[in-house]
């Protein structure tokens, strides 16, 4: 639980300090606790496989299966979350979807949040975000044995 709440803390943290200089408060507010609730999703999700993968190998290849799972996921659930938040928003300024449409309006909707997210959100990790995964790779690779 405790690293489920420092990494989402420190995801957050990235991403605000990317995004503190805007004048929109708002959208500081929520693109940080959108950053913040996908590191809280992706922890626990990636830390499991990544134990159980990690324990028979040596500390050098453990922290790849920490680093590339934690990695992974974290950024697979904040562009899950900011994708529900962008389809969410189109959606309210929409009248209606026929339900022929819904399908490929929700698909294509969701690759254009996806496509933004990599553009635009994962510059939110760096430096910060690449600096925590680096130590939380490294603690958990000394930590398992």
């Amino acid at each position: 639980m405790l690293g489920t709440v420092l990494w989402s803390l420190m995801m957050g943290a990235s991403a605000l300090a990317g995004i503190a200089h805007w004048v929109d408060h708002s959208r500081v507010a929520t693109i940080t606790l959108t950053f913040t609730l996908g590191a809280a999703l992706a922890f626990p999700t990636a830390l499991y496989p990544a134990c159980q993968m990690a324990r028979r190998f040596d500390t050098g290849r453990r922290f790849a299966c920490f680093f590339l799972a934690l990695g992974v996921a974290t950024v697979g659930f904040t562009a899950l979350v900011f994708a529900f938040q962008y389809v969410a928003s189109v959606a309210s300024w929409h009248e209606g979807v026929s339900l022929h449409d819904l399908a490929d309006w929700l698909l294509f909707t969701t690759a254009t949040a996806l496509y933004q997210f990599a553009v635009l959100g994962l510059r939110l990790y760096f430096p910060y975000g690449l600096l925590a995964l680096f130590a939380f790779g490294l603690w958990f690779a000394t930590r398992l044995r």
